[in-house]
């Protein structure tokens, strides 16, 4: 996630940022609902849109956890980006619980 942010201009990491503060915010009810625990957040600059896709994590869902971030080029998500959300959330909730039966 470090380098897709990193790739960004100044101004698109900002509309990225803002994006996912706006759920902090506001609540769940502001994402897309794409399938079953992942959620979609866009935000657009002057030349490009973006989605950032994450998961609510913790024991109050109090952690936005980043999984997917891309430029838009088609008006849906594809279906290979929201596998590969699906992918990350079940690898991060395995290490996890690796971590805490430690």
């Amino acid at each position: 996630m470090r380098d897709f942010i990193d790739g960004l201009t100044d101004e698109e990491a900002a509309e990225v940022v803002a994006a996912m503060k706006e759920v902090a915010r506001e609540g769940i009810e502001v994402a897309r609902h794409l399938r079953g625990e992942i959620y979609e957040v866009r935000s657009s600059a002057d030349t490009r849109s973006f989605r950032l896709l994450f998961s609510n994590e913790g024991t109050q869902s109090q952690v936005l956890l980043s999984l997917v971030a891309f430029a838009k080029k088609t008006q849906r998500t594809p279906p290979k980006i929201i596998d590969l959300a699906e992918q990350r959330l079940t690898d991060w909730r395995s290490r996890s619980r690796a971590a805490k039966s430690v």
